[in-house]
């Protein structure tokens, strides 16, 4: 649902990702996969998106768990095809490959994956870092990271989710309203609590608990605001199923997708 590319699966269209030699802040592979404790990482210098290499090596067979990291990304891309500015050593560009056998876990997965890396990142931030619905991290300084999963199917059957994440660890210097990390984060740091987020939140099915909606409502950067889209009213918060609340001039409705458009002045 919220923020889910849901697409037949189909056969890789580029070429296989070729092995680097590549160091991030002076680790290799093999220190970032140790750090995340997952089966395999694949470290690379650039690419167009580490999404796209994730869905080629999940189609080639890659087990839950992979992780694909870039130093910088030419496409790096968010929701509705926007472009996310993915500079060389300005963040921690990245995608998961997962497994999972209940598809229920789609429908809340960007809320659960956004609440465990607000909540990881916090020490980082020097600050409590924000929810946006339905995928966006941000501080009071403005966006910090965002969240998009694709989903690939064959017929009725899920084969794999690609989480793709990105957070700025400094300001991006080519976007405006860009947040960033407090001076000194170690990216190799942000890596293991994304890593951690996302696995965790994979584990989890069906609908948000209440102890989640408590905590989203804590970090909830638009709630008790003035939206006109997707719904003109003011935002109540987020249900357990991930749809968007609003009190609008009709009562209390609620939204599964959408973008947010604030009010003027709000």
């Amino acid at each position: 649902m919220h923020a889910v590319a849901q697409t037949p699966s189909t056969k890789p269209q580029r070429p296989n990702p070729k092995p680097q030699s590549v160091e991030w802040d002076g680790l290799s592979s093999e220190d970032l996969r140790a750090r995340c404790n997952v089966a395999r990482l694949e470290l690379l210098n650039e690419t167009d998106s580490t999404l796209d290499v994730a869905h080629t090596l999940a189609e080639q067979g890659a087990e839950a768990g992979t992780v694909v990291v870039a130093d910088s990304q030419r496409a790096g891309r968010g929701r509705h095809g926007r472009v996310w500015s993915s500079a060389p050593g300005r963040g921690v560009w990245c995608t998961i490959v997962e497994r999972p056998r209940d598809t229920s876990v789609l429908d809340v997965l960007s809320l659960r994956v956004g609440l465990g890396i607000a909540e990881g990142l916090d020490a980082h931030a020097g600050a409590r870092v924000g929810l946006k619905w339905p995928n966006d991290l941000v501080l009071e300084s403005g966006k910090l990271g965002g969240i998009l999963v694709e989903a690939r199917w064959s017929g009725p059957t899920l084969g794999w989710v690609a989480v793709g994440v990105g957070v700025n660890v400094l300001a991006p210097t080519d976007v405006a309203g860009g947040a960033a990390l407090r001076p000194g984060t170690v990216r190799a740091e942000v890596l293991a609590v994304v890593v951690r987020a996302v696995r965790a939140a994979v584990a989890r099915t069906g609908p948000l608990l209440p102890d989640e909606v408590a905590r989203y409502q804590l970090r909830d950067a638009l709630r008790g605001r003035s939206i006109t889209e997707p719904l003109d009213g003011v935002v109540l918060g987020v249900a357990p199923n991930g749809e968007l609340s609003v009190k609008t001039a009709r009562g209390s409705e609620r939204v599964r997708a959408g973008s947010i458009r604030l009010s003027e002045g709000t």
